[in-house]
């Protein structure tokens, strides 16, 4: 059974889900650094959107019913490899302790101002 997880406190499109919700297991669309409240990129550093992204991607969890200690994968895609220690150094204060598996790629498409954008799995059992 599939369950489509929506918020109105992350960024949404109507070409996808935001979450989805399906055996034990939530799904999270990659989130960029937009701010919801505004429709606006958080501002114009890697640090500011990671934290935003990640801030997104918590919204989806919470309400699918997930938390952030259910969180088993992050993927980050980073337009401008050259952001892996800004991104690095804003990741690291939301999993201190606690990572989960991660893996980092080169954001495949150009969006205007877009530095980064996470996905995310948690298992809730």
């Amino acid at each position: 059974m599939r369950e489509i997880v929506s918020t109105a406190d992350a960024p949404s499109s109507a070409l996808y889900s935001q979450g989805v919700k399906a055996g034990g297991f939530v799904y999270v669309s990659g989130q960029p650094g937009i701010d919801p409240a505004h429709g606006a990129l958080a501002g114009p550093t890697i640090q500011e959107q990671t934290r935003q992204a990640l801030a997104n991607c918590r919204a989806v969890l919470r309400a699918a019913g997930a938390t952030w200690d259910d969180i088993v994968e992050v993927g980050v895609l980073l337009a401008d490899p050259d952001d892996f220690a800004g991104m690095n150094e804003e990741y690291a204060t939301s999993f201190p302790g606690t990572d989960p598996t991660r893996y980092v790629a080169k954001l495949g498409v150009e969006l205007p101002g877009v530095l980064v954008s996470i996905r995310m799995a948690a298992f809730t059992g």
